[in-house]
Protein backbone atom coordinates (compact mmCIF):
# COMPACT_ATOMS: atom_id res chain seq x y z
CA UNK A 1 0.00 0.00 0.00
CA UNK A 2 2.20 3.06 -1.53
CA UNK A 3 1.70 6.43 0.11
CA UNK A 4 0.00 8.78 -2.16
CA UNK A 5 2.53 10.96 -5.01
CA UNK A 6 1.14 14.06 -3.25
CA UNK A 7 2.54 13.55 0.60
CA UNK A 8 5.99 15.10 0.60
CA UNK A 9 7.96 12.57 2.27
CA UNK A 10 10.15 15.17 3.73
CA UNK A 11 7.44 17.23 5.51
CA UNK A 12 5.49 13.64 6.61
CA UNK A 13 8.82 12.57 8.35
CA UNK A 14 9.04 16.08 10.11
CA UNK A 15 5.19 15.62 10.85
CA UNK A 16 6.33 12.51 12.63
CA UNK A 17 8.78 13.64 14.61
CA UNK A 18 7.00 16.66 16.21
CA UNK A 19 3.92 13.61 17.04
CA UNK A 20 5.51 10.92 18.46
CA UNK A 21 8.70 13.19 20.41
CA UNK A 22 7.82 12.13 23.41
CA UNK A 23 9.45 8.36 21.68
CA UNK A 24 12.82 8.45 23.10
CA UNK A 25 15.35 7.71 19.97
CA UNK A 26 18.08 5.17 21.02
CA UNK A 27 19.81 4.07 17.79
CA UNK A 28 23.06 3.15 17.02
CA UNK A 29 25.24 2.73 14.04
CA UNK A 30 28.00 0.13 14.32
CA UNK A 31 31.14 0.25 12.14
CA UNK A 32 33.12 -2.45 14.22
CA UNK A 33 32.80 -5.23 16.45
CA UNK A 34 35.63 -6.81 18.44
CA UNK A 35 36.46 -9.61 17.09
CA UNK A 36 36.10 -8.68 13.51
CA UNK A 37 39.49 -7.02 11.59
CA UNK A 38 38.09 -3.74 10.11
CA UNK A 39 34.90 -2.26 9.08
CA UNK A 40 31.62 -3.70 8.82
CA UNK A 41 30.80 -4.44 5.44
CA UNK A 42 27.23 -3.62 5.69
CA UNK A 43 25.39 -1.55 7.81
CA UNK A 44 24.62 -2.15 11.60
CA UNK A 45 22.26 0.05 13.51
CA UNK A 46 21.34 -1.45 17.51
CA UNK A 47 19.08 0.27 19.26
CA UNK A 48 16.19 -0.24 21.85
CA UNK A 49 12.23 1.00 21.21
CA UNK A 50 10.20 1.10 24.28
CA UNK A 51 6.27 -0.37 24.27
CA UNK A 52 3.56 -0.18 27.35
CA UNK A 53 2.05 2.82 28.98
CA UNK A 54 5.14 4.24 29.88
CA UNK A 55 7.47 2.60 27.71
CA UNK A 56 8.22 -0.02 30.45
CA UNK A 57 9.49 -2.50 27.80
CA UNK A 58 12.19 -1.60 26.01
CA UNK A 59 13.11 -4.06 22.77
CA UNK A 60 16.35 -4.33 21.97
CA UNK A 61 17.21 -4.68 17.86
CA UNK A 62 19.39 -5.05 15.29
CA UNK A 63 18.85 -3.55 11.63
CA UNK A 64 20.76 -5.03 8.79
CA UNK A 65 20.44 -3.00 5.89
CA UNK A 66 20.04 -4.89 2.59
CA UNK A 67 23.48 -5.28 0.78
CA UNK A 68 21.99 -5.21 -2.72
CA UNK A 69 19.45 -2.09 -2.57
CA UNK A 70 17.50 -1.37 0.73
CA UNK A 71 15.56 1.25 -1.61
CA UNK A 72 13.29 -1.41 -3.51
CA UNK A 73 14.42 -4.51 -1.90
CA UNK A 74 12.12 -5.30 1.24
CA UNK A 75 11.57 -5.02 4.69
CA UNK A 76 11.99 -8.27 6.97
CA UNK A 77 11.05 -8.27 10.92
CA UNK A 78 12.53 -11.59 11.97
CA UNK A 79 11.21 -13.31 15.22
CA UNK A 80 13.95 -16.09 16.50
CA UNK A 81 12.18 -18.97 18.37
CA UNK A 82 12.18 -20.17 21.54
CA UNK A 83 10.34 -18.36 23.09
CA UNK A 84 13.19 -16.94 24.46
CA UNK A 85 16.06 -16.65 21.51
CA UNK A 86 18.01 -13.73 20.75
CA UNK A 87 17.89 -11.69 17.61
CA UNK A 88 21.39 -12.44 17.89
CA UNK A 89 21.16 -16.40 17.74
CA UNK A 90 19.25 -15.88 14.40
CA UNK A 91 21.71 -13.69 13.10
CA UNK A 92 25.28 -15.35 13.90
CA UNK A 93 23.67 -19.27 13.27
CA UNK A 94 20.74 -18.77 10.75
CA UNK A 95 20.28 -15.82 8.20
CA UNK A 96 22.42 -12.73 9.12
CA UNK A 97 26.19 -11.48 7.83
CA UNK A 98 28.37 -12.61 10.39
CA UNK A 99 29.03 -15.27 12.55
CA UNK A 100 30.98 -16.92 15.45
CA UNK A 101 33.99 -18.42 14.07
CA UNK A 102 34.54 -22.01 15.85
CA UNK A 103 37.97 -23.22 13.36
CA UNK A 104 39.85 -20.79 14.62
CA UNK A 105 38.72 -20.29 18.58
CA UNK A 106 42.48 -20.58 20.71
CA UNK A 107 40.83 -19.24 23.95
CA UNK A 108 39.43 -15.42 24.64
CA UNK A 109 37.22 -13.14 22.73
CA UNK A 110 35.87 -15.78 19.85
CA UNK A 111 36.35 -14.36 15.93
CA UNK A 112 33.67 -13.42 13.71
CA UNK A 113 33.13 -14.76 10.44
CA UNK A 114 31.44 -13.64 7.72
CA UNK A 115 28.13 -15.40 6.04
CA UNK A 116 28.14 -15.17 2.48
CA UNK A 117 24.53 -16.52 1.89
CA UNK A 118 22.86 -13.47 4.30
CA UNK A 119 19.34 -13.07 3.89
CA UNK A 120 20.66 -9.54 3.98
CA UNK A 121 21.72 -10.00 0.50
CA UNK A 122 18.23 -9.59 -0.46
CA UNK A 123 16.52 -7.60 2.06
CA UNK A 124 16.91 -5.21 4.68
CA UNK A 125 16.60 -7.18 8.17
CA UNK A 126 15.02 -6.04 11.47
CA UNK A 127 16.31 -8.52 14.38
CA UNK A 128 14.09 -8.00 17.03
CA UNK A 129 14.97 -9.49 21.09
CA UNK A 130 11.31 -10.77 21.82
CA UNK A 131 9.50 -11.49 24.06
CA UNK A 132 10.90 -9.21 27.44
CA UNK A 133 13.55 -10.73 29.02
CA UNK A 134 15.39 -11.76 25.38
CA UNK A 135 18.79 -11.20 24.61
CA UNK A 136 19.06 -7.39 25.77
CA UNK A 137 15.52 -6.68 26.01
CA UNK A 138 14.61 -5.57 29.79
CA UNK A 139 11.17 -4.67 31.24
CA UNK A 140 11.83 -1.22 33.80
CA UNK A 141 9.40 -2.75 35.96
CA UNK A 142 7.99 -6.55 37.33
CA UNK A 143 4.52 -6.09 35.79
CA UNK A 144 6.04 -5.41 32.28
CA UNK A 145 8.74 -8.49 32.64
CA UNK A 146 5.13 -10.71 32.51
CA UNK A 147 4.29 -11.11 28.78
CA UNK A 148 2.12 -14.38 26.45
CA UNK A 149 1.72 -15.46 23.27
CA UNK A 150 -0.87 -12.56 22.55
CA UNK A 151 0.34 -9.72 24.25
CA UNK A 152 4.23 -10.45 22.72
CA UNK A 153 2.61 -10.11 19.49
CA UNK A 154 1.11 -6.98 20.22
CA UNK A 155 3.92 -6.01 21.77
CA UNK A 156 6.32 -6.44 18.63
CA UNK A 157 3.54 -4.67 16.33
CA UNK A 158 3.57 -1.83 18.51
CA UNK A 159 7.50 -2.35 18.11
CA UNK A 160 7.28 -1.96 14.79
CA UNK A 161 5.35 0.77 14.21
CA UNK A 162 7.56 2.84 16.65
CA UNK A 163 10.13 1.40 14.73
CA UNK A 164 8.86 2.82 11.43
CA UNK A 165 8.39 6.17 12.81
CA UNK A 166 11.70 6.66 13.50
CA UNK A 167 12.38 5.22 9.96
CA UNK A 168 10.13 7.20 7.97
CA UNK A 169 12.15 5.74 4.71
CA UNK A 170 10.49 2.48 5.26
CA UNK A 171 7.01 3.80 5.80
CA UNK A 172 4.97 2.44 2.93
CA UNK A 173 8.08 0.17 2.02
CA UNK A 174 7.55 -3.56 0.98
CA UNK A 175 7.34 -5.71 4.26
CA UNK A 176 7.13 -9.17 5.13
CA UNK A 177 7.43 -11.02 8.62
CA UNK A 178 9.19 -13.71 9.33
CA UNK A 179 10.46 -16.37 12.06
CA UNK A 180 11.11 -19.93 12.26
CA UNK A 181 10.35 -22.61 15.52
CA UNK A 182 8.43 -21.02 18.03
CA UNK A 183 7.77 -17.97 15.97
CA UNK A 184 5.66 -20.02 14.05
CA UNK A 185 2.90 -19.14 17.26
CA UNK A 186 3.67 -15.43 17.45
CA UNK A 187 4.50 -14.15 13.48
CA UNK A 188 0.71 -15.54 12.79
CA UNK A 189 -0.58 -13.37 15.22
CA UNK A 190 1.19 -10.72 14.67
CA UNK A 191 0.60 -10.55 11.09
CA UNK A 192 -3.38 -10.66 12.35
CA UNK A 193 -3.02 -7.62 14.42
CA UNK A 194 -1.02 -5.54 11.34
CA UNK A 195 -4.39 -6.71 9.40
CA UNK A 196 -6.45 -5.51 11.81
CA UNK A 197 -4.28 -1.92 12.19
CA UNK A 198 -4.74 -1.50 8.27
CA UNK A 199 -8.41 -2.34 8.47
CA UNK A 200 -8.85 0.35 10.96
CA UNK A 201 -6.67 2.95 9.52
CA UNK A 202 -4.13 2.90 12.19
CA UNK A 203 -0.58 4.47 10.97
CA UNK A 204 1.74 4.44 9.96
CA UNK A 205 0.66 2.56 6.64
CA UNK A 206 2.40 -0.82 6.91
CA UNK A 207 2.87 -2.34 3.18
CA UNK A 208 2.44 -5.78 4.04
CA UNK A 209 3.09 -8.24 1.55
CA UNK A 210 3.20 -11.58 3.52
CA UNK A 211 4.90 -13.38 5.87
CA UNK A 212 7.85 -16.20 6.18
CA UNK A 213 8.04 -19.62 8.52
CA UNK A 214 10.62 -22.23 8.79
CA UNK A 215 10.16 -25.11 11.20
CA UNK A 216 7.03 -23.67 12.12
CA UNK A 217 5.71 -24.44 15.37
CA UNK A 218 2.18 -24.49 14.62
CA UNK A 219 -0.20 -26.58 17.00
CA UNK A 220 1.05 -28.97 19.55
CA UNK A 221 -0.82 -31.99 19.18
CA UNK A 222 0.17 -32.44 15.51
CA UNK A 223 3.40 -31.54 15.45
CA UNK A 224 4.24 -33.86 18.68
CA UNK A 225 2.17 -36.56 17.40
CA UNK A 226 3.63 -36.50 13.55
CA UNK A 227 6.83 -37.27 14.92
CA UNK A 228 6.83 -41.08 14.98
CA UNK A 229 5.13 -41.52 11.41
CA UNK A 230 8.14 -39.30 10.98
CA UNK A 231 10.83 -41.75 12.75
CA UNK A 232 9.22 -44.81 10.81
CA UNK A 233 9.34 -43.09 7.63
CA UNK A 234 13.55 -42.14 7.70
CA UNK A 235 13.81 -45.51 9.16
CA UNK A 236 14.85 -44.46 12.87
CA UNK A 237 12.64 -47.28 13.91
CA UNK A 238 11.09 -50.76 12.47
CA UNK A 239 8.31 -51.03 10.62
CA UNK A 240 7.29 -53.76 13.76
CA UNK A 241 7.41 -51.07 16.24
CA UNK A 242 5.49 -48.44 14.08
CA UNK A 243 2.45 -50.83 13.51
CA UNK A 244 2.08 -51.74 16.94
CA UNK A 245 2.03 -48.05 18.33
CA UNK A 246 -0.38 -47.22 15.48
CA UNK A 247 -2.67 -49.97 16.66
CA UNK A 248 -2.28 -50.35 20.16
CA UNK A 249 -2.28 -46.39 20.52
CA UNK A 250 -5.08 -45.84 17.81
CA UNK A 251 -2.54 -43.41 16.24
CA UNK A 252 -2.65 -40.89 19.35
CA UNK A 253 1.04 -40.96 20.41
CA UNK A 254 0.46 -37.62 22.57
CA UNK A 255 -2.76 -38.61 24.90
CA UNK A 256 -1.38 -42.30 26.08
CA UNK A 257 -3.24 -43.40 28.58
CA UNK A 258 -1.00 -45.50 30.75
CA UNK A 259 -3.23 -48.07 31.72
CA UNK A 260 -3.23 -49.10 28.26
CA UNK A 261 0.25 -51.47 28.86
CA UNK A 262 -0.01 -52.62 24.76
CA UNK A 263 0.45 -48.90 23.66
CA UNK A 264 2.65 -48.17 26.59
CA UNK A 265 5.63 -50.56 25.76
CA UNK A 266 5.33 -50.07 21.92
CA UNK A 267 5.75 -46.43 22.56
CA UNK A 268 8.77 -47.56 25.01
CA UNK A 269 10.38 -49.77 21.96
CA UNK A 270 10.38 -46.56 19.92
CA UNK A 271 11.99 -44.30 22.79
CA UNK A 272 14.71 -46.39 23.10
CA UNK A 273 15.90 -46.45 19.27
CA UNK A 274 15.62 -42.78 19.56
CA UNK A 275 17.58 -41.88 22.85
CA UNK A 276 21.18 -41.04 21.41
CA UNK A 277 19.45 -39.34 17.68
CA UNK A 278 19.71 -35.42 17.85
CA UNK A 279 16.39 -33.61 17.85
CA UNK A 280 16.99 -31.12 15.48
CA UNK A 281 19.31 -33.02 12.64
CA UNK A 282 19.02 -36.70 12.73
CA UNK A 283 22.62 -37.02 11.15
CA UNK A 284 24.56 -35.06 13.40
CA UNK A 285 26.19 -36.26 16.52
CA UNK A 286 24.12 -36.06 19.95
CA UNK A 287 26.36 -33.86 22.25
CA UNK A 288 24.37 -34.69 25.34
CA UNK A 289 27.46 -35.78 28.16
CA UNK A 290 25.48 -38.36 29.85
CA UNK A 291 22.89 -40.50 28.20
CA UNK A 292 19.21 -39.18 28.32
CA UNK A 293 16.43 -41.58 30.40
CA UNK A 294 13.86 -39.80 27.90
CA UNK A 295 14.39 -38.44 23.97
CA UNK A 296 14.61 -35.08 24.73
CA UNK A 297 11.58 -33.70 22.84
CA UNK A 298 12.13 -30.33 23.82
CA UNK A 299 15.02 -28.18 22.08
CA UNK A 300 16.21 -26.62 24.79
CA UNK A 301 16.71 -29.77 26.93
CA UNK A 302 18.94 -31.16 24.11
CA UNK A 303 21.12 -28.21 23.69
CA UNK A 304 24.21 -30.11 25.61
CA UNK A 305 25.60 -28.18 28.39
CA UNK A 306 29.03 -26.63 26.55
CA UNK A 307 29.21 -23.71 29.03
CA UNK A 308 31.74 -25.53 31.00
CA UNK A 309 34.08 -25.45 27.43
CA UNK A 310 34.38 -21.36 27.79
CA UNK A 311 37.53 -21.39 30.03
CA UNK A 312 39.13 -24.25 27.62
CA UNK A 313 41.53 -22.80 24.70
CA UNK A 314 40.30 -24.83 22.19
CA UNK A 315 37.12 -27.33 21.43
CA UNK A 316 36.78 -30.88 21.80
CA UNK A 317 37.70 -32.54 18.50
CA UNK A 318 33.99 -33.99 18.66
CA UNK A 319 32.35 -31.32 15.94
CA UNK A 320 29.17 -30.40 17.35
CA UNK A 321 27.28 -27.40 16.60
CA UNK A 322 26.19 -27.00 20.37
CA UNK A 323 30.17 -25.62 20.69
CA UNK A 324 29.41 -22.69 18.98
CA UNK A 325 26.50 -21.76 20.81
CA UNK A 326 28.73 -21.90 23.68
CA UNK A 327 31.20 -19.38 22.00
CA UNK A 328 28.01 -16.94 21.28
CA UNK A 329 27.72 -16.52 25.40
CA UNK A 330 31.18 -16.15 25.80
CA UNK A 331 31.25 -13.36 22.83
CA UNK A 332 28.28 -11.49 23.84
CA UNK A 333 28.56 -11.28 27.62
CA UNK A 334 31.64 -9.43 26.87
CA UNK A 335 31.71 -6.15 27.83
CA UNK A 336 33.76 -4.65 25.07
CA UNK A 337 31.34 -6.79 22.94
CA UNK A 338 28.36 -4.92 24.83
CA UNK A 339 29.56 -1.89 24.84
CA UNK A 340 29.85 -1.67 20.65
CA UNK A 341 26.94 -2.48 20.57
CA UNK A 342 25.48 0.18 22.99
CA UNK A 343 23.91 -2.18 25.09
CA UNK A 344 22.46 -0.30 27.88
CA UNK A 345 24.53 -1.15 31.35
CA UNK A 346 23.59 -2.96 33.88
CA UNK A 347 19.87 -3.99 32.42
CA UNK A 348 20.74 -7.56 31.87
CA UNK A 349 22.76 -9.28 34.18
CA UNK A 350 23.80 -12.21 31.65
CA UNK A 351 22.94 -12.15 27.58
CA UNK A 352 21.86 -15.93 26.81
CA UNK A 353 21.79 -17.40 23.25
CA UNK A 354 17.68 -19.03 24.19
CA UNK A 355 16.35 -19.35 27.70
CA UNK A 356 15.87 -22.61 29.02
CA UNK A 357 13.55 -21.29 31.69
CA UNK A 358 11.28 -18.15 31.08
CA UNK A 359 8.93 -17.97 34.19
CA UNK A 360 7.78 -14.68 32.89
CA UNK A 361 6.59 -15.86 30.00
CA UNK A 362 2.93 -17.41 29.26
CA UNK A 363 2.37 -19.75 26.21
CA UNK A 364 -1.48 -18.79 26.13
CA UNK A 365 -2.02 -19.98 22.30
CA UNK A 366 -1.83 -23.97 21.58
CA UNK A 367 -2.26 -24.12 17.93
CA UNK A 368 -2.47 -20.95 15.21
CA UNK A 369 -4.13 -23.17 12.50
CA UNK A 370 -7.28 -21.05 12.66
CA UNK A 371 -4.91 -17.79 12.37
CA UNK A 372 -3.88 -19.27 9.13
CA UNK A 373 -7.47 -20.07 7.96
CA UNK A 374 -8.16 -16.44 8.35
CA UNK A 375 -4.97 -15.61 6.57
CA UNK A 376 -5.83 -17.64 3.90
CA UNK A 377 -9.27 -15.29 3.15
CA UNK A 378 -6.94 -12.06 2.62
CA UNK A 379 -4.47 -10.86 0.23
CA UNK A 380 -1.18 -12.29 2.08
CA UNK A 381 1.96 -14.42 0.64
CA UNK A 382 3.22 -17.05 2.73
CA UNK A 383 6.17 -18.82 2.86
CA UNK A 384 6.65 -21.90 4.84
CA UNK A 385 9.60 -24.31 4.82
CA UNK A 386 11.31 -27.41 6.48
CA UNK A 387 14.26 -28.88 7.07
CA UNK A 388 13.17 -32.37 6.11
CA UNK A 389 15.46 -33.59 9.00
CA UNK A 390 13.91 -32.70 11.52
CA UNK A 391 12.44 -34.34 14.28
CA UNK A 392 11.05 -31.48 16.65
CA UNK A 393 8.90 -29.76 14.32
CA UNK A 394 8.62 -32.87 11.34
CA UNK A 395 8.19 -31.75 8.18
CA UNK A 396 4.95 -34.41 7.94
CA UNK A 397 3.32 -31.91 10.82
CA UNK A 398 3.48 -28.54 8.36
CA UNK A 399 2.18 -30.48 5.30
CA UNK A 400 -0.86 -32.13 7.65
CA UNK A 401 -2.03 -28.25 9.16
CA UNK A 402 -1.46 -26.93 5.86
CA UNK A 403 -3.71 -29.81 4.59
CA UNK A 404 -6.17 -28.63 7.51
CA UNK A 405 -6.44 -25.21 5.63
CA UNK A 406 -8.26 -26.59 2.81
CA UNK A 407 -6.82 -24.35 0.02
CA UNK A 408 -6.74 -25.84 -3.14
CA UNK A 409 -3.40 -27.21 -4.37
CA UNK A 410 -2.04 -24.97 -7.19
CA UNK A 411 1.14 -27.12 -7.71
CA UNK A 412 1.84 -30.19 -6.90
CA UNK A 413 5.05 -31.97 -5.00
CA UNK A 414 7.91 -31.76 -7.22
CA UNK A 415 11.84 -31.39 -6.82
CA UNK A 416 13.25 -27.87 -6.55
CA UNK A 417 17.19 -27.19 -7.69
CA UNK A 418 20.34 -25.26 -6.94
CA UNK A 419 23.11 -25.49 -9.10
CA UNK A 420 21.41 -28.14 -10.96
CA UNK A 421 21.03 -30.07 -7.70
CA UNK A 422 17.80 -31.01 -5.95
CA UNK A 423 18.11 -28.57 -3.00
CA UNK A 424 14.35 -30.23 -1.95
CA UNK A 425 10.61 -30.02 -3.02
CA UNK A 426 8.16 -28.12 -3.19
CA UNK A 427 4.05 -27.62 -3.23
CA UNK A 428 2.10 -24.45 -4.17
CA UNK A 429 -1.78 -23.89 -2.79
CA UNK A 430 -3.56 -20.64 -4.08
CA UNK A 431 -6.73 -19.14 -3.52
CA UNK A 432 -8.63 -16.05 -5.27
CA UNK A 433 -6.94 -13.97 -2.60
CA UNK A 434 -4.22 -16.21 -0.78
CA UNK A 435 -0.73 -17.68 -2.16
CA UNK A 436 1.00 -20.37 -0.29
CA UNK A 437 4.20 -21.56 -1.17
CA UNK A 438 5.59 -24.75 0.75
CA UNK A 439 9.23 -25.91 0.77
CA UNK A 440 11.78 -28.33 2.16
CA UNK A 441 15.29 -28.16 2.36
CA UNK A 442 16.85 -31.39 2.01
CA UNK A 443 19.52 -32.66 4.58
CA UNK A 444 18.39 -29.62 6.51
CA UNK A 445 17.63 -29.71 10.56
CA UNK A 446 15.92 -27.03 12.70
CA UNK A 447 16.31 -24.57 11.73
CA UNK A 448 16.69 -24.48 7.53
CA UNK A 449 19.15 -22.24 7.34
CA UNK A 450 21.87 -23.04 9.49
CA UNK A 451 21.81 -26.13 7.58
CA UNK A 452 21.75 -25.51 4.02
CA UNK A 453 22.04 -21.40 3.66
CA UNK A 454 22.95 -21.50 -0.21
CA UNK A 455 19.38 -23.52 -0.83
CA UNK A 456 17.98 -20.91 1.90
CA UNK A 457 18.95 -17.81 0.24
CA UNK A 458 18.05 -19.19 -3.46
CA UNK A 459 14.80 -19.67 -1.58
CA UNK A 460 14.18 -16.19 0.02
CA UNK A 461 15.38 -14.22 -2.96
CA UNK A 462 12.63 -16.23 -5.20
CA UNK A 463 10.34 -15.89 -3.30
CA UNK A 464 10.81 -11.74 -2.74
CA UNK A 465 11.26 -11.73 -6.38
CA UNK A 466 8.14 -13.57 -7.06
CA UNK A 467 10.02 -15.54 -9.07
CA UNK A 468 9.41 -19.82 -9.48
CA UNK A 469 11.08 -21.63 -6.63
Amino acid sequence: MALPGNINRTCLSIFLVLVFSHIAASQTIVETLPGYPGKLPFKLETGYVGVGETDEVQFFYYYIESERDPRIDPLLLWLTGGPGCSGFSAIAFEIGPVGINTTSFTGGLPSLKLNPYSWTKVASIIFIDAPVGTGFSYSTTVEGANTSDTKNAAQIYTFLRKWLYQHPEFIGHETYIGGDSYSGITAPILVTDILKGLEADVHPIIDLQGYILGNPVTDNYIDNNERIPYIHRVSLISDAYYEAAKLQCHGDYVNIEYNNTLCVTAMQNIKECILQIKLTQILEPQCAFTKPKEPQWDVRSQEANTLEYLKAKRLPELKCREFAYALSYKYMNDKSVQKALNVREGTVKNWARCLKDFPTYTENIDSTIDYHKNLSTTGMRALIYSGDHDISVPYLATLEWIRLLEVPIFDQWRPWYVDGQVAGYQSKYMNDNYRLTYVTLKGAGHTAPEFKPKQALAMVDRFFARYPI
